[in-house]
């Protein structure tokens, strides 16, 4: 954010400390508003404008370049969301008389369904890793733990010993914006938890303390791009083709929960989800998998 002109920055950093702060965002989710507006903020110089002194041409102009540019519609719908938040907070700090962003409308974003595995595909991932070593059978726990539990991976490598309750089977996990909520820790993955804990985490630790539950051979607490790592080679060895990340994990147990009727609003507690629309996602992953089941074996499908 260097090349930014210094009373710019000074605004960007002021948003994103108001996001972190006020609005309790992820530090992730404020580093990519603070990127959008930082770049818009140095495309707007160009023209002799200041973030403040913006207006709704101005705005639109840049919208269409980044289009045109190649950038998808995600990233300029976030873009908008972005700009929407920042002149919004401008205005109710009295820095600006009229919203530039008032009237400006967002790319549409079609609705794309997740890469969901099958429950076999599932099993053959969780039965990938070697346990009898250390690595595999932590890799053992760690799976059984994403997917009996829907987490997601940030949230997977920050759980402390602490965040286990035992006695009633649940983790305390807390998730984006700092919110917490518990989720029940099934016995399966329980099992594997407790067999890691005893049988391998106290080896890889080799003497060093560390409140991380999850460790590596060296003793420091486990990385998302570690564990994408160890994923991706268990994938291959499981003979999984499909594209894969731990966010697959995630999704499948919402849809396997779908798929034998849970309740959506259960889902949605359960992934922490604040809005029940984002949870809606996986009701039409199932119709779609019934879709298809349905072309391949019925005689007129």
């Amino acid at each position: 954010m260097s090349s930014v002109d210094p009373e710019d920055r000074a605004l960007v950093e002021r948003f994103a400390d108001m996001l972190l702060v006020e609005r309790g965002l992820a530090a992730n989710t404020v580093a990519a508003y603070g990127s959008d507006l930082a770049r818009f903020a140095r495309w707007n110089r160009t023209a002799g404008r200041s973030l403040l002194g913006t207006t709704r041409e101005d705005i639109v102009a840049h919208l269409a370049e980044r289009l045109e540019d190649g950038t998808g519609a995600r990233s300029a719908a976030r873009l908008v969301s972005t700009l929407r938040r920042f002149y919004g907070w401008a205005l109710r700090e009295g820095m600006i008389d009229a919203d530039p962003v008032r009237l400006v409308a967002a790319p549409r974003i079609g609705r794309s369904l997740p890469n969901v595995l099958t429950e076999a595909e599932v099993d053959s991932l969780l039965a990938a890793p070697d346990t009898a070593t250390e690595l595999g059978l932590r890799d053992r726990a760690m799976l059984e733990v994403l997917y009996g539990c829907g987490l997601r991976v940030s949230e997977l490598v920050a759980l402390g010993v602490d965040q286990i309750n035992r006695r009633q089977g649940a983790l305390q996990v807390r998730g984006k914006g700092s919110k917490e909520r518990l989720v029940p820790l099934g016995e399966i993955a329980l099992e594997w938890t407790e067999r890691y804990e005893r049988d391998a985490r106290r080896t890889l630790l080799d003497g060093r303390a560390s409140e991380a539950l999850f460790v590596t051979g060296r003793g420091g607490a486990m990385t998302r791009q570690t564990f994408w790592h160890r994923l991706k080679a268990h994938a291959r060895e499981a003979r999984i083709e499909r594209p894969l990340s731990p966010h697959t994990l995630r999704h499948a147990f919402a849809t396997h929960l779908i798929n034998h009727d849970a309740d959506l609003r259960v889902v949605q507690l359960l992934l922490g989800h604040s809005d029940l629309s984002t949870t809606q996602i996986y009701t039409h992953v199932a119709r779609e998998r019934l879709k298809a089941l349905h072309r391949t074996h019925h005689p007129r499908g």
